[in-house]
């Protein structure tokens, strides 16, 4: 079978690119803000990642949206993602995503826990990648943070490739 320079070169690229995307290793901080002492499910998230391949930089309970943002930019992070648990996500979250911008970084924020439906919204307005509740699936978590470092590195993870002409 014969096939033009053309779909060659476009079976290259796509090629190239799966091997990009499918092979890089994310980089995630997780942390816990404020007084929070309820770090099972943020350990939890934190193995289902490394089991997928992400390196995860763990930093724990008990962070400062400060000292958060510095460890994000010391790490050279592709996401950031935080647990909640104690009802302050309205006050926390956005002092995170204040601290990591006010760093330069455009860091997106993934958030996981204890939230509300209707608090998602305004999270999400503040600067919030995306949400996570109780109950979500290995796959959820996986899809959801391959998604935001996609949009934070500008590559297509997962995307439909049209078969060219």
């Amino acid at each position: 079978m014969h096939r033009s320079p053309r779909k060659r070169l476009w079976d290259l690229g796509r090629a190239i690119v799966r091997l990009v995307v499918d092979d890089r290793r994310v980089r995630v901080l997780l942390a816990k803000v404020g007084l929070d002492g309820h770090d099972r499910g943020l350990r939890v998230v934190a193995r289902i990642l490394r089991d997928a391949g992400f390196e995860v930089i763990f930093a724990g309970l008990r962070q400062t949206p400060e000292m958060i943002a510095a460890a994000a930019t010391e790490e050279d992070v592709d996401v950031v993602g935080v647990s909640m648990h104690n009802g302050a996500h309205l006050t926390l979250v956005p002092a995170v995503v204040q601290a990591l911008r006010q760093a330069g970084l455009d860091t997106p924020v993934v958030v996981g826990g204890i939230v509300p439906e209707v608090d998602i919204p305004q999270m999400k307005a503040e600067g919030v990648a995306a949400v996570l509740g109780p109950g979500a699936s290995n796959e959820e978590v996986i899809a959801t943070v391959r998604a935001a470092a996609n949009l934070a590195t500008g590559t297509t993870a997962g995307a439909q490739f049209v078969q060219p002409p």
